[in-house]
């Protein structure tokens, strides 16, 4: 009787485990939209914190641009979010591919201003040595 009741207990558990909490938007946002669409919030997110001022100058309104940009409106991106959410795992992964997106981005970024640091080293270099060479020059031809 205990297995009967034990076994009874575990499927109950099961079930309700497979259960949707969050019933499937008929306009959910693909999971790959979506992540492109958190990854983009998040840089204007750090955006707005550091030059809102900027924006508000060009009249930009981020989250609208964004919306424009993938084609979807508020509603949708809530309940798309609201769906993904309901599922923790992915939701997880979708988050982690976001972060794993951003720092690419971000070495790609300081790999590229080290470049242009470098190319710039060299050009101030270079004038420096052209000036250094006509002074030379200059002084050469006073001496004579």
């Amino acid at each position: 009787m205990k297995h009967l009741l034990f076994l009874v207990v575990a499927m109950l558990m099961l079930s309700s485990c497979a259960e949707e909490l969050v019933e499937k938007p008929d306009n959910l946002i693909p999971e790959d939209k979506m992540v492109a669409v958190i990854k983009e919030m998040a840089i204007v997110n750090a955006a707005k914190a550091t030059n809102l001022s900027k924006l508000r100058e060009n009249g930009v309104e981020p989250t609208s641009f964004i919306f424009k940009k993938y084609e979807i409106d508020s509603a949708q991106f809530v309940d798309s979010d609201r769906y993904y959410a309901s599922k923790p795992l992915q939701y997880e992964n979708m988050y982690k591919k976001v972060e794993s997106d951003l720092e690419d981005q971000r070495l790609k970024l300081e790999n590229e201003k080290k470049i242009r640091d470098s190319l710039s080293l060299v050009e101030k270099s270079k004038k420096n040595i052209d000036i250094k060479a006509k002074d030379s020059v200059s002084s050469k031809s006073v001496q004579k």
